[in-house]
């Protein structure tokens, strides 16, 4: 293990450690929210693709209802985020559990952001180069516009990080995300909640446009 991966795995565990001891009081008030506005389950668990892709499970604390009957899952993303919901994304606030992979070590605090597995057959060569590091909580996309961006540009800063990180780096990132976040900036993809499906570039005929 070279000595960046060294230094970056024990700035994980502390600050993973840390952070969670510290908003153990948050986490709390956080899930009793989520259990009276919509009850349970408190936690969103799904398969995410980390390192060179090896699956993962992530956790996030839950925003969005169950989809209804006949409801679809991916078109229906709006209409089933709560208020609560609303603002724990604006606030990244749903993102506290992932620490807890973190301290695991599915994840890292800097990094790519972990996609769904089936974006896996649909990235070019260049774009799965963001798996030859492990994901994060944050990452250079996100203090360079979050989920305002597209796709394309999105892959293109995490290849750039993965060529250029460095610790200098990885805590100038944790700093701009501090402020990111009280500004509450890139939390919707224009006119919608959340990003829209990414297809590659060989996308199926009925899929649809953003």
């Amino acid at each position: 293990m070279k000595p960046y991966d060294i230094g970056k795995r024990c700035l994980d565990v502390v600050g993973a450690g840390s952070g969670l001891l510290l908003v153990s009081p948050l986490l709390g008030v956080v899930a009793l929210a989520i259990v009276l506005d919509s009850g349970t389950p408190i936690l969103f668990r799904q398969p995410r693709a980390g390192h060179h892709g090896a699956p993962f499970t992530i956790y996030k604390f839950r925003t969005m209802r169950a989809p209804r009957p006949g409801e679809d899952m991916l078109a229906s993303d709006g209409l089933r985020l709560s208020r609560l919901g609303r603002f724990l994304r604006a606030t990244s606030l749903d993102e506290l559990p992932t620490l807890w992979n973190v301290l695991k070590g599915d994840m890292s605090l800097v990094g790519p952001r972990p996609l769904l597995l089936r974006y896996l057959e649909r990235y070019s060569a260049f774009q799965a180069r963001r798996h030859e590091v492990k994901p994060g909580v944050t990452g250079w996309a996100q203090i360079h516009g979050r989920n305002a961006l597209d796709w394309a540009r999105k892959f293109e800063l995490d290849v750039w990080y993965v060529d250029h990180r460095s610790h200098r780096l990885d805590l100038e990132i944790l700093a701009a995300t501090v402020l990111t976040v009280f500004k509450r900036e890139g939390v919707t993809h224009g006119n919608a909640s959340t990003m829209p499906e990414f297809w590659g570039s060989n996308p199926p005929e009925d899929a649809p446009r953003p």
